[in-house]
């Protein structure tokens, strides 16, 4: 009976792999494994965990940030950005790749939805990079990576999940992301410049004739009206938080106040696209929630059976051998591998709750380890054959890109994802020191 939680474990991992929907998986393993563990008394535990999920505060900052995201993405801000970010890089090697890591990284601070901006810019980019004589991989790489920016860049939906989970202040982690998601902005144009710099005709730049029509002033404006609405809804929504006037949860209301207001005054607001924005709002937050309550279930069974404390005799083991710093690369390395199949829901729901308080009992940061996490995560969106970002730019592309030049195109971009987490891990203080110095008393 002792080692039933990994019995549990394994049962879930299985079925999971086997393509079973994952609420129903999560809910029907906690179900079978607590009658067992025990017996009816588990259906006394059970509502009062779900009432405490469903009575979360917090958590109402998710339905407003996807309504943000989706709402944006209706106002046809993307395809200014892009438009206008080509023409400002156009002229160097690689400078279209680079415009659209800018704006996935705008998008990202703006949206924070992977699906939403991976789609856009692949309808949008990925036909002009390759008209300009874009390598295939490099093209479809590139929007891949980008749009998976949203992850860590603030305002991101897998923090405030994180932060509720581990419990650390959402605003700690919005302020403390902000360095490690600009070091992979900048880790991913480098690698452009330097696959430009290699080999030119993989990325050639935009003609200059066709950049000439523009004079400076004409370039300048046109940077500040696409450049206007991603940073006036960030500094609504970060500033918020940075000023103390709103809480996450406030300040996620605030974002989808601006984001409407941006579509209105991008003349592309109507009734229809409120009702489609609603409905699409309602779906994606319904799949979080019950995949939470699934998850909520989960927990309460595999801890009252003992399971974290399983996990933290094993973990403990190799820490008295071999120091916490090797628990911690272990630890990482699984989150990775578990992204090759799983969503980063999931795993935030299933696997942060047990290995969190471990990590942090071992004396490790909470908002560096919950950061951390965020930036492996990412990687989960890009690496296959579960890769949402790419699934999502495969159903988007044109025909002649196959999905092996979408999986060979991102291998560049994983590595650089995984150098961006080292660099995090060997200098804590990226993702530490903003909020220290925000939030001192």
């Amino acid at each position: 009976m002792e080692y039933l939680p990994a019995w549990m474990f394994l049962a879930l991992t299985i079925l999971l792999m086997a393509g079973f929907p994952v609420t129903f998986t999560l809910m029907g393993t906690a179900l079978c494994f607590g009658m067992i563990g025990f017996g009816w008394d588990f259906f006394n535990l059970l509502p009062l965990r779900i009432w405490g999920v469903m009575t979360n505060v917090t958590l109402l900052a998710v339905p407003l940030f996807v309504f943000m995201g989706v709402m944006l993405e209706r106002s046809g801000l993307a395809e200014e950005l892009l438009d206008t970010m080509g023409l400002l890089f156009g002229r160097i090697r690689g400078g279209l790749a680079v415009s659209v890591v800018i704006v996935g990284a705008l998008l990202g601070a703006s949206t924070g939805i992977v699906g939403a901006t991976v789609v856009t810019m692949g309808l949008l980019a990925v036909p002009i990079m390759l008209k300009r004589g874009y390598q295939k991989e490099l093209a479809t790489g590139t929007v891949s990576a980008s749009g998976t920016l949203g992850q860590i860049i603030p305002p991101s939906i897998v923090l405030v999940l994180i932060g509720d989970i581990v419990g650390v202040p959402i605003g700690d982690l919005f302020i403390g992301a902000i360095f490690p998601g600009l070091l992979l902005v900048g880790l991913y144009i480098l690698y452009i410049l330097i696959a430009a710099f290699i080999w030119p005709e993989k990325a050639p730049a935009v003609p200059k004739a066709e950049l000439a029509a523009f004079t400076p002033m004409e370039l300048f404006k046109r940077v500040g009206r696409a450049m206007f609405p991603p940073l006036f809804l960030m500094v609504a929504v970060l500033g918020s938080i940075f000023a103390g006037i709103a809480s996450p949860t406030e300040a996620a209301a605030v974002g989808a106040v601006g984001a409407t207001v941006l579509t209105i005054a991008n003349r592309k607001f109507s009734m229809e696209v409120l009702n489609e924005v609603m409905r699409s709002t309602m779906q994606l937050t319904c799949m979080v929630f019950i995949i939470l309550v699934g998850a909520a279930a989960f927990g309460l069974v595999f801890r009252g059976m003992g399971g974290d404390e399983l996990v933290r005799e094993f973990l403990g083991g190799i820490a008295e051998n071999h120091g916490k710093w090797v628990v911690l690369t272990i630890v990482m390395g699984l989150i990775f591998v578990i992204g090759f199949f799983l969503d980063f829901i999931e795993i935030t729901f299933i696997h942060v709750p047990v290995l969190a308080p471990i990590m942090i009992e071992f004396g490790f940061d909470p908002a560096w380890f919950c950061i951390l996490i965020a930036v492996n995560l990412q990687t989960s969106f890009m690496t296959p054959p579960f890769g949402f970002s790419l699934f999502y730019l495969k159903a988007v592309t044109p025909p002649e890109i196959a999905t092996g030049h979408i999986y060979r195109g991102i291998i560049p971009f994983v590595i650089f994802q995984l150098i961006g987490l080292l660099i995090v891990i060997l200098f804590p203080q990226l993702a530490t020191w903003l909020p220290k110095i925000i939030f001192a008393p």
